[in-house]
C-alpha cells in the first residue's frame, strides 16, 4: 500500500512518466499553453515552475540544471514548417545542427539554408526567465502558470480535460495573505493554544455605526387626578 508516498504514477513506468513530463513542459515552452487532463495537468505544473525558477536565475549552473532535468529540443517555426517538411534528410540535419553537431540556440540564416532551428532551452532563458522575473519579485516566486478547467471530456474514457499555459504580463500577482482577517486571527491563537504559547486576542473590527443625536424628550405637564366622585355626593 502507497501511505505517505508523494507523487502520481499515471499508470506509467518511472521512465515513462519522466518523458512524459518532460515532453509536455517542452510543447508549454514552445506553443505557450497544452491541452491535457487535469491529473496531467497538475503533475507538470510543479515541475514547469521548477525550471521557470531557473531560467529567472539564468546563471550558466542554472541553464546547465535545465538542461539536465529537461533535455533540449528543436523549435520550427510555424511560417518554415511547411519548407522543413519538403527538405531532404541532410537539409534538415543542417537545420537543426550546426557543423560542429550543436544545437541551433536562435533562428537564424546560414548559407544554403534559409532557416536554423531554435531551442526550447534558449527560449525558456531568454523570453520566459525575463518576463516572469517581474512577477517573482512582486510576489516573492511561484505562480507562473494556471490550469483552466473545460468542461469537454477526453473521447473514450470520460477524463476531464484542462489547459496549462503560463499567466500573461497583464496579469496582476495576487498579494501575500495577511493574517489581519478575524478567520486568520482564529486559527493563530487555536494554533498557539495547543502549542502552549500566550497570543493576546484582538476583538473583532466592528463596521462603525453612526449613531443618531440623542434628544431629550419633551417636558410633559403633570395635572393633578380628580378624585373619584363619592356615592353620598349624588
Amino acid at each position: 500500500m502507497r501511505h505517505a508516498v508523494s507523487g502520481r504514477k499515471l499508470n506509467r513506468t518511472s521512465a515513462h512518466r519522466l518523458a512524459m513530463r518532460r515532453n509536455l513542459v517542452q510543447s508549454l515552452i514552445e506553443h505557450g499553453e497544452i491541452r491535457t487532463t487535469i491529473t496531467k495537468a497538475k503533475d507538470v505544473r510543479g515541475f514547469a515552475e521548477r525550471l521557470v525558477t531557473l531560467a529567472i536565475d539564468g546563471s550558466l549552473a542554472a541553464r546547465q540544471r535545465a538542461i539536465a532535468l529537461l533535455n533540449d529540443r528543436a523549435i520550427i517555426a510555424k511560417e518554415h514548417q511547411e519548407d522543413y517538411d519538403k527538405m531532404s534528410d541532410a537539409k534538415r540535419h543542417q537545420v537543426l545542427r550546426s557543423r560542429s553537431g550543436r544545437r541551433h540556440r536562435i533562428s537564424t540564416t546560414k548559407p544554403g539554408v534559409k532557416f536554423t532551428a531554435e531551442s526550447v532551452i534558449h527560449k525558456l532563458f531568454a523570453d520566459i526567465g525575463p518576463r516572469m522575473k517581474k512577477r517573482a519579485d512582486a510576489r516573492g516566486g511561484g505562480g507562473y502558470t494556471r490550469i483552466i478547467k473545460l468542461a469537454d471530456r477526453r473521447l473514450g474514457d470520460g477524463t476531464p480535460i484542462a489547459i496549462l499555459q503560463f499567466v500573461g504580463e497583464e496579469d496582476k500577482p495576487r498579494p501575500k495573505g495577511t493574517d489581519k482577517t478575524d478567520r486568520k486571527r482564529r486559527a493563530r491563537a487555536k494554533y498557539a493554544f495547543y502549542a502552549g504559547k500566550t497570543v493576546h486576542r484582538r476583538a473583532p473590527r466592528r463596521s462603525a455605526k453612526v449613531e443618531a443625536p440623542k434628544t431629550e424628550p419633551a417636558a410633559v405637564e403633570e395635572t393633578a387626578a380628580e378624585p373619584p366622585a363619592s356615592e353620598d355626593a349624588k
